[in-house]
């Protein structure tokens, strides 16, 4: 079966900079629903027609993929509001940040430590792979049609890159 909108797809990867240097792998296919939320729009235009098998290499920069960093999404934030076992790399929801957090700070987005000092904490609501331009090598294991479930829902269950909160030493990004 070809890829097109609305099937499903179990995908492998190995994610580079443009300098090759790896920031991420997928050895495990995992599926993805095509035409719904779990992909990039360009990954989905470039996978369109492939097979089982195939084989994809593609680059996406910045604005077609994670956006460009953006300094006002990075917060000075009292250490006192935080948890005693915080660490970096740690997540916040926004809707779920501490009382008492700049009020300027998005609910809508997710904020990793990025650095813990005696008084502050620094938050940053960027995407980890924002302002980066990212090469992608992938690989196509299975090819089949969506469920209703699956279109109704706009995914297969997997978001692209998705960051989950993280616990302590939980660093994927998938």
């Amino acid at each position: 079966m070809e890829i097109t909108e609305q099937c499903v797809v179990a995908l492998t990867w190995t994610l580079t900079d443009t300098l090759n240097e790896e920031l991420d792998v997928l050895d495990e296919p995992v599926d993805f629903l095509v035409g719904g939320d779990d992909l990039l729009k360009k990954i989905e235009e470039v996978l369109q027609g492939h097979e089982p098998g195939a084989s994809v290499k593609l680059q996406i920069e910045p604005e077609e993929g994670f956006g460009e960093y953006n300094e006002n999404l990075i917060f000075l934030e009292p250490r006192s509001l935080f948890p005693k076992e915080l660490e970096e790399g740690m997540t916040f929801d926004g809707a779920a940040l501490p009382a008492g957090c700049n009020p300027d700070a998005s609910r809508d987005a997710l904020y990793t430590v990025t650095e813990i000092y005696p008084e502050h904490v620094v938050l940053d609501g960027n995407h980890p792979l924002a302002g980066i331009a990212i090469r992608l090598h992938l690989k196509v294991h299975a090819v089949r049609e969506a469920t209703e479930e699956e279109i109704g829902s706009g995914t297969a269950g997997t978001g692209f890159f998705r960051v989950q909160p993280m616990a302590p030493g939980n660093q994927q990004l998938h």
